[in-house]
């Protein structure tokens, strides 16, 4: 049996909006400033060498698809663009990125036969996905990247609807300016 993994950049109130700020919110870009240090390279590096297909949101994806295709040159971006790619959406028609596939039904049902088949299913971003995924409490470990700034506003990694849940805090250790937390479902 595999596990899904969710990976994500936060600020320090919990907002997940836009780090990259390719999605042009007031606040984004957020996380360029910031060194996440050699740690926190290598963690992003060995999180994604030792994950065996990546499960996204539509709006990560379509994201991703533009970028990924042409950063390509080394073995990150090798890995990325080579690895199976599973997009949950009801509305996408067409996932062309390489070995993209789209999961049109139900959320617990396609990614519990996804994590016994497939292996480690990293999640990336895709806040409605994480937490549909949480709703039915089929994440096994969070990891998180937490930024020193408070944005004050922007969409949250939970919304208010999120369940109730207890984890169990596995590691935390600084990476540059940053901090890496790695929780698992208690």
């Amino acid at each position: 049996m595999g596990r899904i993994v969710v990976s994500e950049f936060v600020t320090l109130d919990g907002v997940v909006e836009d780090p990259g700020g390719a999605e042009g919110s007031p606040s984004g870009g957020w996380a360029f400033k910031f060194d996440r240090g050699d740690e926190g390279d290598r963690f992003k590096t060995e999180e994604l060498m030792n994950t065996d297909a990546l499960l996204l949101g539509r709006r990560t994806y379509e994201g991703f698809a533009v970028a990924w295709p042409n950063m390509n040159e080394d073995p990150f971006g090798q890995k990325m663009n080579s690895m199976p790619k599973y997009v949950v959406s009801s509305t996408l028609t067409k996932a062309d990125w390489t070995n993209s596939t789209i999961l049109p039904g139900d959320l617990a049902e396609e990614a519990t036969r996804l994590r016994d088949e497939v292996g480690e299913i990293l999640v990336a971003g895709s806040r409605q996905l994480v937490n549909g995924l949480h709703a039915h409490g089929l994440i096994d470990e969070y990891r998180l990247m937490v930024y020193p700034i408070v944005l004050g506003a922007g969409a949250r990694l939970f919304d208010d609807s999120a369940a109730q849940a207890t984890l169990r805090l596995v590691e935390a250790k600084p990476a540059g300016d940053i901090l890496l937390l790695t929780y698992h479902r208690a």
